[in-house]
């Protein structure tokens, strides 16, 4: 009998620069997912990849001195690195620069042409470069990006257009005919209220403004907007064909069963998305699921932060399947997790120290040491309490597991699992083998106990695989064992005999004080590479921060100019950068509230000069690290002909804190 087929796809990674921990968490989750449905009887297709183009990756590129796809191959395998260093076993690694997806990206954009779902012409917004997103002014959250909380600049160019509400009513009732289709309940909502029933404006699905992406073949002056491109990977990757001619990949497996995606990008899968295939007459995903985030302590991860944890630091310290039992475990259904160092270091102690390594290992060590490393199954009828609940337990919990996982829900399935674990660590209580072992009358009983032990173990490492695959492959080759199909993972006692032989420990406990200093290092590198990072623009022009530039401005609006915040701040202190010639460090106090700012004027003043003053800052500057200090506002000065600076005052004494207007 053929395999039911199952379709499942990560978001793919945009390759801007090197993914954090909460990025690969989703590889990790999808990898779970697939891992699973392959031990249920599936035939899995799982696809991950990256998304390579737009004017990010191109303004990148031209900072980094080299050609967009040069870099764009650096990041990508730099991203497939870390997705098989953690383990994920993907059938495809897809890259919207291969040429196939190239061209079919291309005819599509032509094909909606043709049929009139796409128009000719212009754009006026305001546009966020890093989400490649253009925004009215109503659509601003405080004047920034509403999905990025960024910066965003007016932008007018020539586009094409997609005519979105064309498909909308049709997507509506999909969407409220089809219930599983968008999870988890509240990110339905979310779309439904905030979007769908508003109305949908049109779609700019092309650009002008750079070249980095795929050209549009009836206007080259235009290139395929990065969204039109990377969402239709999920069926360029598998053989779709926009002439019909579709491979056999395609036939087999779209509809996908699971999009799993960030949250952050709901609308573009659940809206975009449905509408571009409805429009090319192919059936819509099953499910997307909008995972939530991982933040790093209450927060998101962020360079400026200094606070981002990357993949490969942490498996270096604590090992590959230690951040995907974190990762899996930790983050909740619909709701943001949170990681720390200090949490994870807690999680491989109390957890897979202390649960699972210490079963695995005593269990070992008291076969090998009353029985010479063998146990047999009993062959009494007669068994003893608690034995019968034990194993009821044991393999029941398959149906809990599973249960579990196809709702998606794989924190729980992990739970699920090291139940089992702790109710097997509770059997050795309730048993206490050692005690059983000083009675040569009780040796039956004693090899009994070890026995159903070493069942459950092995049970419990066969359900762990799909979340944990090094751990149980080392389990089942200290157990002398393979991993259990589903259905016999339901069934006690399916071994003659088990015959064990001994193993390094799973996960030797952990005293966090000794990671302590390696871990920062790590954060002192990262907050050095961003200082260089952020110092790129000023060796191109080597102007301080706080000088007035000789170049002409653009003229603002009125609009533009109320978002400046500027106030009266008061220097409590003040001392020179270590290694900086021109940088002072000023403590500065606005009122009640106290902030550390960073400003290029120690050819100027002297710390002791600045102490005391009242000068005025722009007060609303996003912090950014100077000489790896997060400076949080920026002062003003007044710059003359021979390029001395003079401080920025007012003209009477006002209170610290008080804002100009």
């Amino acid at each position: 009998m053929a395999k039911k087929p199952y379709y499942i796809t990560t978001a793919i990674a945009y390759t801007s620069g090197k993914p954090h921990i909460g990025n690969t968490y989703e590889a990790i989750l999808a990898d779970a997912i697939a891992r699973f449905k392959r031990k249920e009887g599936y035939d899995v297709f799982f696809q991950t990849g990256t998304d390579e183009h737009g004017q990010k990756i191109q303004e990148k590129a031209e900072a980094a001195g080299v050609t967009p796809q040069s870099f764009v191959d650096t990041v990508a395998g730099e991203i497939k690195g870390i997705w098989d260093l953690v383990g994920t076993s993907y059938d495809k690694f897809m890259r919207t620069t291969d040429p196939y997806h190239v061209k079919q990206v291309s005819k599509i954009f032509k094909k909606f042409y043709d049929q009139g779902d796409i128009y000719k012409g212009y754009y006026e917004g305001m546009y966020c470069t890093p989400c490649e997103s253009f925004w009215t002014e109503s659509q601003l959250v405080d004047g920034k990006c509403p999905d990025c909380g960024r910066d965003v600049k007016p932008a007018k160019e020539e586009a094409y257009f997609f005519k979105m509400g064309k498909y909308a009513d049709r997507l509506i009732e999909h969407i409220n005919t089809h219930p599983e289709f968008i999870q988890p309940v509240s990110r339905k909502n979310e779309m439904m209220n905030n979007f769908l029933l508003k109305g949908l404006q049109d779609l700019c699905v092309s650009r002008t403004s750079f070249t980095w992406g795929v050209p549009v073949e009836f206007d080259n002056r235009h290139v395929v907007y990065v969204w039109l491109d990377a969402l239709t990977n999920y069926i360029t990757g598998i053989g779709f064909d926009a002439d019909g001619n579709h491979g056999e990949n395609y036939k087999k497996y779209w509809p996908a069963d699971l999009h799993l995606i960030g949250k952050d990008i709901l609308r573009f899968h659940t809206i975009y998305w449905p509408i571009f295939l409805m429009a090319l007459g192919e059936p819509l995903p099953k499910q997307v699921f909008g995972h939530p985030w991982l933040l790093q302590g209450d927060g998101k991860m962020s360079k400026s932060k200094g606070n981002v944890i990357y993949a490969d630091d942490l498996a270096r310290l604590f090992g590959v399947d230690a951040v995907r039992y974190f990762v899996l475990h930790e983050m909740p259904f619909d709701n943001d997790g949170s990681i720390t160092w200090e949490l994870v270091c807690e999680r491989f102690n109390t957890e897979l120290a202390n649960v699972l390594g210490n079963l695995v290992s005593r269990t070992i060590a008291m076969i090998d040491k009353y029985f010479g490393g063998t146990v047999v199954q009993s062959k009494s009828e007669n068994e003893q309490d608690p034995d019968a609940e034990f194993k009821t337990t044991i393999t029941k919990t398959v149906e809990k597991v599973r249960a579990k996982a196809d709702e998606l829900r794989i924190a729980d399935a992990i739970s699920e699992v090291f139940t089992l674990f702790r109710r097997a660590n509770k059997y050795i209580d309730e048993t206490m083998p050692w005690a059983l072992a000083k009675d040569e009358s009780k040796k039956s009983r004693l090899n009994d106990v070890l026995y159903n032990l070493a069942e459950a173990i092995q049970i419990g490492a066969s359900l762990l695989d799909s979340f944990m695959p090094e751990t149980s492959a080392k389990i089942f080759t200290a157990y002398g064992a393979e991993s259990r199909t589903l259905e016999d993972c339901a069934k006690f006692g399916l071994r003659e005999s088990v015959t064990v032989t001994a193993i390094p420990p799973l996960f030797a406990r952990l005293d966090f004080k000794t990671l302590a200093p390696e871990i920062e290092k790590i954060r002192q590198a990262q907050a050095a590479a961003y200082a260089a990072e952020q110092a790129k623009p000023a060796e191109k022009a080597p102007v301080v921060e706080n000088a007035q530039a000789e170049e002409e401005k653009t003229p603002i609006t009125f609009d533009d100019f109320v978002k400046v915040q500027l106030c009266v701040g008061e220097i409590i202190a003040c001392e020179k950068v270590p290694k900086k010639d021109k940088l002072l460090k000023e403590t500065v106090k606005f009122g009640e509230e106290v902030r550390t700012v960073v400003s290029g004027i120690a050819e100027h003043y002297t710390p002791e000069e600045m102490v005391g003053k009242k000068v005025v800052f722009v007060a609303n500057l996003a912090p950014r690290k100077i000489a790896g200090i997060v400076s949080e506002g920026m002062i003003l000065c007044a710059e003359d002909e021979n390029g001395k600076l003079s401080l920025v005052a007012p003209e009477k004494d006002v209170p610290s804190g008080t804002v100009l207007g």
